[in-house]
């Protein structure tokens, strides 16, 4: 986030962060009802009718006090009085997720988001400098690294959708100076004066302390929050390059290889592959207890768990992946070979082709014990033998499907990945991607 020039005027931010979305998309504002998202609002509504671009406005209620009614109230007058399509969700947030009161309403606000905003839109938040700071020490006392003393950036991609923070670089001071030069009405929010939570202990107690002994302090913890973003990009760049270094595939990375990184490159590129993963990243002392297992011997079974997360080494590889669930011995479906294979374990988009025209009349199950496979060259093969062949890990194996007709063997589908691992002679597997298997182990 760049230094904000003193000529710089809020509406001509308003305008750049306008440009910086892609043309003809709905821009969301997202507004609660305080001075800084009605601020916003306004002046978003006044950059998108003279730039004729779509705006809509979305309200969270969270329903945590009694003055919810009023803030919703307040946001349909504002957007009525601008001619700004308002959506209004009505959250439940889970006190008893073990997490706080503050995260867990913003787990339900963000999960708003994702359910209005639709893909390549363009959310607006209206977070400002003072938030910057907020958010910067709050990681500090809990002892986060630089992702997150990083804090808020000022835009970024989420969960294919855009989300940008306009007024990032200004102080609460100026929005509310601005506000007030408007005539803008807002709502203050009662719990803001609540020093229970830790965000309203940090503004009204900590921070005008420290102003009182380092005058700007608000500005230059802001200001260090975007040096953390910059050194966080580029320890995404390290760790990219890294695992591309072991070949690119987060769920299955080589042990020697990892520990051949010296010990912060390792933290690093394991909590990297989570991400790409779309897993959570290992609380500390758990990636501390995987790393030092890592010199195990291949065959020692080592496993680490956390919330969703199953990591494991076998075959001197550390395999990430969410806790193996192994298909019902009991379950089987009719299959057609054409038609994506609906499983316990997910949706297989994938096709099978034999002899002839289909559709074919098959059978989709779980494994049922000494199954054998007719191979090209090698005659009938054993599938555990197979399967160790083609270097399926043991906790694999009890997820993989077994394709059949009329009780033959003909082919095996790991219904996670969507990937055929064995195909039996005459007939072909075809991938998601329309490639085609061989038919042999894979």
């Amino acid at each position: 986030m760049a230094p904000r020039s003193e000529t710089t005027d809020l509406q001509t931010l308003i305008d750049d962060a306008l440009a910086r979305t892609p043309p003809g998309r709905v821009v969301w504002v997202a507004i609660s009802g305080g001075l800084d998202s009605c601020l916003l609002l306004t002046l978003a509504a006044q950059a998108c009718h003279r730039h004729s671009r779509p705006l809509h406005a979305l309200h969270v209620n969270h329903g945590l006090q009694d003055a919810a009614a009023v803030f919703e109230t307040h946001c349909r007058r504002l957007c009525t009085g601008f001619g700004v399509p308002l959506f209004v969700d009505v959250v439940e947030v889970d006190r008893n997720a073990g997490r706080g009161l503050e995260a867990a309403a913003r787990a339900a606000r963000y999960a708003a988001f994702l359910r209005r905003v639709g893909e390549g839109e363009t959310l607006w938040l209206a977070q400002h400098r003072d938030d910057q700071a907020e958010t910067f020490l709050l990681a500090a006392l809990r002892g986060s690294g630089v992702r997150g003393l990083a804090a808020m950036p000022a835009h970024r991609n989420w969960q294919a959708r855009r989300l940008q923070r306009p007024l990032l670089a200004v102080s609460r001071a100026e929005l509310e100076q601005e506000a007030q030069r408007r005539g803008l009405d807002w709502v203050e929010d009662p719990s803001n004066r609540d020093r229970r939570l830790d965000r309203n202990f940090l503004r009204h107690a900590v921070l005008p302390l420290l102003e009182t002994r380092w005058p700007g302090s608000r500005e230059s913890l802001a200001r260090s929050a975007t040096l953390a973003g910059e050194a966080d990009d580029l320890l995404l760049e390290l760790a990219e390059h890294d695992l591309a270094g072991l070949g690119g595939d987060a769920g299955r990375l080589a042990v020697e290889e990892i520990m051949a990184l010296s010990a912060p490159r390792r933290r690093l590129l394991l909590r990297h592959a989570c991400d790409r993963l779309g897993l959570p990243r290992p609380p500390a002392r758990r990636l501390e207890s995987l790393l030092a297992q890592l010199s195990a011997r291949g065959d020692a079974g080592v496993r680490i768990a956390w919330q969703g997360v199953d990591a494991r080494v076998w075959n001197r590889q550390l395999w990430l992946s969410v806790p193996a669930l192994a298909l019902p011995a009991d379950w089987r479906a009719e299959w057609d070979g054409v038609s994506p294979l609906e499983t316990p374990l997910g949706l297989a988009r994938v096709g099978l082709r034999g002899p002839g025209d289909g559709p074919w009349r098959l059978e989709a199950a779980s494994r049922r014990g000494g199954e054998r496979f007719r191979l090209a060259g090698r005659g009938h093969r054993d599938l555990k033998r197979l399967l160790q062949e083609a270097r399926v890990p043991p906790w694999r194996r009890q997820q993989l499907v077994v394709i059949r007709q009329e009780d033959e063997p003909l082919a095996v589908l790991d219904p996670l990945t969507s990937r055929w691992v064995i195909v039996a002679e005459g007939w072909e597997g075809v991938a998601q991607c329309g490639a085609s298997v061989k038919p042999a182990a894979s």
